[in-house]
């Protein structure tokens, strides 16, 4: 009766035990358990010589360990992820602001319009609902049921792989750097849009000769108004990364803006961030929409949405179309960082994720698509209004001639044979070539299109400051969401660690942020955007990638695919169908190989370039990353993906603490409530079976 009583206590959430005489064993079979309102399993956990790990496909993960004598992410009040989201609604415009970010607004519109146009939406919505949408809801999926941030959950599934959240942190420490720089900018343009006349509408006059003629700055003249602006005025640009060029202070006040406005969001965690999504996932649709209006009522809107929805269909048997679709899937969604983890842990268990994921999905393709429509719009304008302005000159060209009296009579039939006629003798000497298929063409992605081919759109708008006001607004928006999103992964994981997280929130955060800021001032020196081109190739590409096929195994054949099924029925309702099973099991690791393979490929095929912007030309120009910038790519590359190695390694090795994970209060499982007879069986646990009696380098042996 006694040994029976003590058996009680081995647990501190009332887990059932039958009188038996091995007080580890349960007797109820696999599956069989009953799971109450917390997620809780009825069935006692079987430590064994194995481990604890080895039974978790039996049990509910909250089942195994305990914090501070609390199940996993049960009822803790001191548990960050228990506070949970104040409505659903403020849960789906946190993940929506997250993943809808700037890459919806200046990289698929490039994207599409470079392969193939309307063709590129096959590939796209492919991507989406093979990789995209699960990938989603395993990350969403295993943080709502494990009930904690990435640290925690990865250790929880088995020990041995307790290294990708650790992995998946520095990589999104790594974006949010260069990230809150694009934020800096958007800053910068912001408060230089409250002028009257926007300060990249003209170019700066410089006098020259005895006369002080008054003329164009030369680099100016050679590139164009929001060029020039943003590369000499904003940026200060060094002509290499190999010179710094040195701080420029008005980016460096941009930069502590951005990060002091970041500290005051995400220091208090979803009670404080929650408040601001609001803001962070709408305003960005009402913008959108208020160009949208504008834009198609513009001349030329047609041409620019002409111009990229019109299908290539060839173009649908090139690999590179079908990578770049996988690629831009992928960032989209914000796959990996650990951040979507941490949303789905503070949701309720029984939150029905698979409707989330359903929802989300089709808002980010739908956004990505709407977006294009917008910019496209914008930008065919643009182009009209410049080739108008070409077309304009050779006709005062014409009448200079003699041939005509005035503009009028000549007829765009007239013009056409007239330049025709003329174009193999006098072409290049008194006529401008014209061609509004050439000026489309001339579209940029990421910085390019927002910073220099977008603002000249909206020069050409009347009431321009106005425009530029709310778009960089929008820019900022989207920006702070999708950061907002990634700095919490940062903080939620470091915050688990038992040597952080008796440190009160808002001085960890504060402490990050200000890491954060300090390491970001390469960003704002004369090199910075090269550093940011550097950042973005290689901080979050491979590794990322890695860490989203590692998590997709790890919960597929690790923790199981038939629990992981359970797991969402239990949250839903209805146990996850064939798509699920096929896409999670199958075509999702098998389409992270081949993204993983080919852009592998790609990088081998092509030297690492940047472009680099030379003043005499005022155009930007090709230049090879030198070698010493590769080894710091490389470092990169191998600080994302050397945790996952090591942490391997010391559970192999039996480096780890006695539980096997690293002691942080989120998966350290205490004696609770031992008594004297039942403390002997919990130590009997910890103690060493077999290599642990060896000597740390010994214990990877056989």
């Amino acid at each position: 009766m006694e040994s029976k009583n003590n058996s009680k206590n081995l647990t501190s959430h009332h887990l059932s035990v039958n009188n038996t005489k091995n007080p580890y064993t349960s007797t109820t079979t696999p599956g069989s358990s009953e799971i109450d309102e917390n997620g809780l399993s009825s069935t006692m956990i079987t430590l064994g010589t194995n481990g604890i790990h080895n039974t978790m496909r039996e049990i509910p993960s909250e089942a195994c360990f305990a914090v501070n004598g609390v199940p996993l992410g049960v009822n803790d009040p001191g548990a960050e992820g228990n506070k949970g989201w104040e409505s659903k609604r403020q849960f789906m415009l946190s993940v929506i602001g997250y993943s809808v970010g700037l890459g919806n607004i200046w990289r698929f519109p490039y994207l599409c319009q470079q392969n193939g146009g309307g063709a590129f939406l096959i590939p796209f919505l492919f991507m989406i609902f093979l990789e995209g949408a699960p990938l989603l809801l395993i990350e969403l999926g295993i943080g709502q049921r494990l009930r904690t941030g990435s640290l925690g959950a990865w250790n929880s599934i088995h020990p041995a792989i307790g290294g990708i959240g650790i992995a998946s942190t520095i990589v999104a420490f790594l974006v949010g750097l260069y990230y809150n720089v694009i934020i800096t900018w958007c800053f910068f343009f912001l408060f230089n849009s409250f002028q009257l006349e926007l300060p990249w509408e003209t170019c700066p006059m410089q006098e020259v000769g005895m006369n002080k003629t008054r003329i164009p700055v030369a680099e100016c003249g050679n590139s164009s108004e929001t060029a020039y602006y943003w590369y000499r005025q904003a940026l200060d640009i060094s002509p290499s990364i190999d010179e710094t060029g040195g701080i420029k202070w008005w980016m460096v006040l941009c930069l502590l803006l951005a990060w002091v406005v970041v500290y005051l969001i995400i220091m208090r965690g979803i009670q404080s961030s929650g408040k601001v999504v609001y803001f962070t996932a709408l305003f960005p649709y009402v913008v959108l929409t208020i160009f949208f209006i504008r834009g198609i009522t513009l001349k030329g809107a047609g041409s620019g949405l002409l111009h990229l929805y019109t299908p290539k269909l060839h173009k649908l048997f090139e690999v590179t179309v079908w990578l770049d679709a996988a690629t831009q899937v992928f960032y989209s969604f914000g796959l990996a960082f650990g951040s979507l983890i941490a949303f789905g842990s503070y949701n309720k268990p029984k939150n029905d994720c698979v409707k989330d994921v359903m929802f989300i999905t089709g808002t980010n393709a739908i956004t990505a698509i709407y977006a294009s429509a917008v910019i496209f719009s914008v930008l065919g304008f643009k182009a009209t209004a410049i080739f108008d302005r070409c077309v304009n000159f050779n006709k005062m060209e014409m009448v200079s001639s003699g041939n005509f009296s005035h503009m009028d009579q000549i007829t765009d039939e007239i013009y056409d044979k007239y330049i025709a006629d003329n174009m193999k003798t006098n072409w290049t000497e008194t006529f401008k070539n014209c061609s509004l298929e050439r000026e489309l063409n001339e579209a940029a992605a990421g910085t390019g299109l927002a910073f220099v081919v977008f603002t000249q759109a909206i020069v050409e708008l009347p009431i321009s400051p106005f425009w530029s006001i709310i778009f960089f607004m929008m820019l900022l928006a989207l920006g702070i969401g999708s950061q907002i999103g990634t700095m919490e992964g940062v903080v939620s994981t470091v915050f688990e660690i038992s040597y952080f997280n008796k440190v009160r929130k808002e001085v960890l955060t504060g402490v990050i942020c200000g890491t954060c800021f300090f390491a970001g001032l390469i960003f704002v020196t004369g090199a910075g955007e090269y550093w940011v081109s550097l950042f973005d190739g290689y901080a979050s590409t491979t590794g990322l990638v890695i860490i989203a096929l590692l998590e997709t195994v790890s919960v597929m054949y690790i923790y199981g695919h038939e629990r992981f099924s359970q797991d969402i029925e239990y949250m839903t309702g209805y146990y996850p169908g064939i798509y699920w099973q096929v896409t999670w099991r199958f075509v999702g690791p098998i389409m992270l190989i081949g993204l993983l393979i080919g852009s592998f490929i790609v990088k081998l095929q092509k030297s690492p370039e940047y472009d680099a912007w030379n003043s005499l030309t005022g155009e930007t120009e090709k230049r090879q990353f030198p070698g010493w910038t590769m080894a710091i790519a490389l470092v990169m590359i191998i600080a994302s993906i050397a945790p996952i190695i090591i942490v391997w390694i010391m559970h192999t090795c039996n480096i780890l603490p006695p539980s096997g994970r690293p002691r942080s209060t989120s998966t350290t499982m205490r004696r609770i409530d031992t008594t004297a007879s039942t403390r002997p069986m919990m130590e009997d646990y910890e103690v060493s079976f077999g290599r642990r009696d060896r000597p740390w380098y010994r214990r990877c042996l056989p």
